[in-house]
């Protein structure tokens, strides 16, 4: 393959605090077209990103990341891209993290690389509840797939032309990093965890709170039990 075509994908949900820091430090890190989802916004979010001279894809209301992610997704589909990187519209992303991303994948060895928090000590703080229940999705995933996972709820991730076929064709909705890599391993393809350091929120506020935590962990704990042994049944 020649020189890979790379689109960032930015989803975003009233992000306008943060999102012109966001396209700005990706282009310092990364020479990759951009795209912008807004998913619903009520603030300036779609004019920030149309200031910034990015593509701007806007959902007609809140249809949450997983929506907002297919739908760029099919934006790189049908505009014939190699690599699709998701970097979140809140500023927690380190854009300078972006290469050590596309090394694996460019390198054949992987067809996602998923930024880790957790894979080296690093300096991330997070919510302790959030911090447990990735520990929780990522003991899971590693007993059920026979591979280490450390943080299978980061969204910063980088995916090949396979997948952005697969993926623009079928996503989880709700709260889909997760159920992604089992959907990814299904399809037996390759996943690497990558150590990289994350931020706090520069601003605004996250759509987590405690009651959508615990409904987070019981809808995904579900899905992935489910869907795993669904596929695995043998066929008729």
């Amino acid at each position: 393959m020649g020189t890979p075509r790379i689109l960032v994908i930015i989803p975003a949900h009233n992000e306008a605090h943060s999102l012109a820091a966001v396209v700005a430090d990706v282009r310092r890190h990364c020479d990759a077209d951009i795209v912008v989802v807004d998913d619903g916004s009520t603030d300036d979010t779609a004019a920030i990103a149309l200031e910034a001279g990015v593509e701007l894809l806007q959902l007609p209301f809140n249809l949450g990341i997983g929506s907002a992610m297919q739908t760029g997704f099919i934006f790189a589909a049908r505009g014939g891209y190699d690599v699709a990187i998701q970097v979140d519209g809140d500023g927690q992303h380190d854009a300078a993290f972006i290469p050590a991303l596309l090394e694996p994948l460019l390198a054949g060895e992987c067809n996602m690389a998923v930024g880790s928090r957790y894979r080296e000590q690093g300096n991330y703080r997070g919510a302790l509840s959030r911090k447990a229940g990735t520990a929780l999705f990522s003991r899971v995933l590693s007993l059920m797939l026979g591979q280490k996972f450390t943080d299978a709820t980061s969204g910063f991730r980088a995916i090949d032309r396979q997948l952005i076929e697969i993926f623009a064709r079928d996503y989880p909705r709700d709260y889909p990093e997760v159920e992604a890599l089992l959907q990814v391993h299904l399809a037996r393809l390759a996943v690497r965890e990558v150590p990289v350091e994350m931020r706090t929120r520069s601003g605004g506020r996250s759509s987590i709170n405690l009651f959508r935590s615990a409904y987070y962990m019981v809808k995904v704990l579900l899905a992935l039990l489910v869907g795993y042994s669904r596929r695995r049944a043998p066929q008729p």
